[in-house]
């Protein structure tokens, strides 16, 4: 009120007593500022391109916009004083009470664009440097930030409206009770997020699988209520995020080594080469580029089967790579067979042999 008296009396030196030139003037000067702080901003703008740090960028882009809300909001603000000490009408009294709303409105504004550049600032430059970053746990920090700059602007306003805020707080604290058996499911999926965030048994982009549920995909977002999985058929899966806490998942992109463990038969007639095939596979193995020869490694014969004696091989591949893992796997089991078949042997496959005694001579064929 005392801007607006001090702008009215100098309007009146001025000689300028009517109202409507009065609100005029303001609504002029309102155009003027707002078209030299876009003038301002953008020449800063030019400047602070100069500089290494993105920083006063994102500031100078936060502010942008807000600013140019908040300079109309005051114009519009003073002209309707104008106006309601003229025609004394009633209407406008709420001319006070939205203009500082409004102002608290702005400066949440700004706050949450800047929490939001941050975010994105924050991302580029670990990606630029190459330095690793957990994405849905910066977007959770941003998510909570942005939550909390809301609600305190709500309860600023609220407070600028008149109402008391501990009030609203005591009512809030007695309906918290009715909306959560109300909405017991949706405060279910919410914690069910904070406790991912929290725990992080994943991550974006990560591969997950549940022996639990039929799930199984590559995880796209992490949201307060819903995960969004993508299906390795390319279809989206959301999963209410209440899901995980009563599951088993498994991630298997932190796997730090994927495992060979295969199964091999030779027939009983090369039961000699068994412990020669054996042998050179192990050192075929051991000298393996690909196999971590610092986890278990295992060649050994180990069944008599009906068919077959068999030997299996247990090791681990350097790569946790899917399509990788599988052309490793393949360069080994071809190099088995190869060691197989230059000893001689051969695999074997299910047989059955049928005994005739002596005397009993088969019928001809007919």
């Amino acid at each position: 009120m005392d801007s607006f008296a001090t702008l009215t009396a100098f309007l009146a030196t001025l000689g300028l007593h009517s109202w409507v030139v009065q609100v005029f003037l303001v609504v002029l000067f309102t155009l003027l500022v707002n078209f030299f702080q876009r003038r301002i901003l953008l020449r800063l703008q030019v400047r602070l391109e100069r500089t290494s740090t993105v920083w006063d960028d994102a500031v100078l882009d936060a502010l942008r916009r807000p600013i140019t809300t908040l300079v109309w909001v005051v114009g519009v603000a003073f002209a309707a004083e104008i106006i309601q000490q003229e025609t004394k009408a009633t209407i406008f009294a709420a001319v006070t009470p939205l203009r500082d709303v409004a102002v608290v409105g702005c400066i949440a504004w700004f706050l949450v664009r800047l929490i939001k550049r941050a975010e994105i600032n924050i991302a580029a430059e670990r990606e630029a440097r190459g330095q690793p970053y957990d994405r849905a746990t910066l977007a959770a920090i941003a998510k909570l930030l942005r939550l909390s700059v809301l609600i305190t602007a709500v309860l600023v306003a609220l407070q600028t409206l008149g109402f008391s805020v501990s009030g609203v707080l005591a009512f809030g604290g007695v309906g918290g009770v009715a909306v959560g058996f109300a909405a017991k499911d949706l405060l279910a999926n919410f914690f069910g997020g904070l406790m991912i965030y929290m725990d992080r048994p994943f991550a974006v982009g990560d591969w997950i699988r549940s022996s639990d549920r039929e799930l199984e995909g590559t995880v796209e977002e992490i949201g307060w209520r819903l995960t969004r999985i993508r299906t390795f058929d390319s279809r989206p899966l959301y999963v209410p995020n209440s899901t995980f806490t009563s599951i088993a998942v498994e991630n298997p992109s932190r796997m730090e080594n994927r495992r060979i463990y295969e199964t091999i038969g030779i027939r009983y007639d090369d039961a000699a080469k068994m412990a020669d095939i054996v042998r050179e596979v192990r050192a075929m193995i051991e000298g393996h580029p690909e196999i971590d020869a610092q986890r278990t490694l295992m060649v050994n014969f180990n069944a008599f089967a009906p068919s077959s004696l068999d030997f299996f091989v247990y090791c681990f591949t350097k790569t946790t790579v899917w399509s990788e893992y599988h052309r490793v796997k393949q360069d080994v089991l071809l190099k088995i067979l190869g060691i197989v078949e230059a000893h001689g042997a051969e695999m074997a496959f299910p047989t059955s042999t049928v005994h005739i005694p002596d005397g009993i001579a088969p019928a001809a064929a007919q």
